[in-house]
């Protein structure tokens, strides 16, 4: 039996669970520092699964694929353009191959491209849209259930994702700016100016992940949720990070006090609820915990 759409299951469970933090698990397994969590995608994929497995045993209904930077642009910059349709197509056959034992949805994660769009950079938006085709083209067919376009803080980029996985596929698509000066983006938008212009889009749900601390991403939750009727994805991160004697994020906010903020954030308007940086398989157990608690 078919596992249900992301609609049916956000219908039937009212909050659902997404999961935790790719980039700062992996580089807490082994991954060196400076190398890409998609070159682990075709080294050692046992690492990729395990933490699929490990969100999956923690309560996750929804992950995401290891394809933060695999588009073409950002495997380029890493050494790994000829790879392209390897990284996405087997990031989301492991992805698949452990949320089929657990039922989970498998989201196709789309990463900003690294550059800036013109003036203030040298990318053109259709060169931006089609580069978001092109890898929303290559997760759908290798069978993700939903796309989500990420840790994004410019309109321009966001606006050029969506028209680029709209013309690729049907897919239920979710897009998610991340505020890393509080309530703004690096580039100055609002969660009420994400919110006007992703109206008509045809989105499944908005969302805000990474960000700065708890009480940053709580205030920023609530504007957004004050201006859109859809559904919020919420991935915060497990607080600010600070810096060990090997120059690694450490996150100091614990699975408890993570798990304490649940409700409060669907008090809020969150109905997709998860962690970004920090967020460990146990963090997102605890958040798991909660969110049953609200069904």
């Amino acid at each position: 039996m078919s596992n249900p759409t992301f609609e049916h299951l956000l219908a039937d469970k009212k909050y659902l669970v997404s999961d935790g933090a790719t980039g700062t698990n992996l580089m807490q397994r082994g991954l060196p520092q400076g190398t890409t969590a998609e070159n682990w995608v075709l080294h050692n994929p046992a690492a990729i699964s395990g933490l699929y497995r490990d969100f999956i045993q923690a309560g996750s209904d929804i992950i995401l694929t290891c394809t933060f930077g695999a588009s073409h642009l950002r495997l380029e910059a890493a050494g790994l353009a000829d790879r392209f349709a390897d990284v996405n197509t087997k990031a989301v056959r492991l992805a698949k191959a452990e949320a089929a034992a657990g039922g989970a949805l498998v989201a196709g994660s789309l990463g900003p491209l690294g550059q800036m769009l013109k003036p203030l950079g040298l990318l053109d938006e259709t060169d931006a849209e089609a580069a978001y085709r092109e890898q929303a083209e290559a997760l759908a067919a290798a069978g993700v259930d939903l796309l989500v376009v990420e840790t994004q803080f410019d309109l321009s980029e966001a606006l050029a994702a969506v028209r680029g996985v709209k013309t690729a596929c049907s897919l239920p698509l979710i897009v998610s700016f991340s505020y890393d000066r509080g309530t703004r983006t690096m580039m100055g938008v609002s969660p009420a100016k994400f919110a006007q212009a992703m109206r008509g889009m045809g989105l499944a749900a908005v969302g805000i992940n990474c960000g700065k601390s708890l009480e940053d991403n709580l205030a920023a939750l609530k504007e957004l949720a004050d201006a859109t009727d859809l559904p919020i994805w919420f991935k915060p991160n497990a607080g600010l990070p600070r810096l060990d004697e090997n120059g690694r994020p450490i996150y100091d906010v614990t699975p408890e006090a993570m798990a304490s903020r649940v409700a409060e954030w669907a008090g809020a308007g969150a109905r997709i609820i998860g962690g970004c940086c920090g967020t460990s398989p146990a963090h997102l157990k605890a958040i798991a915990e909660q969110v049953r608690l609200l069904r």
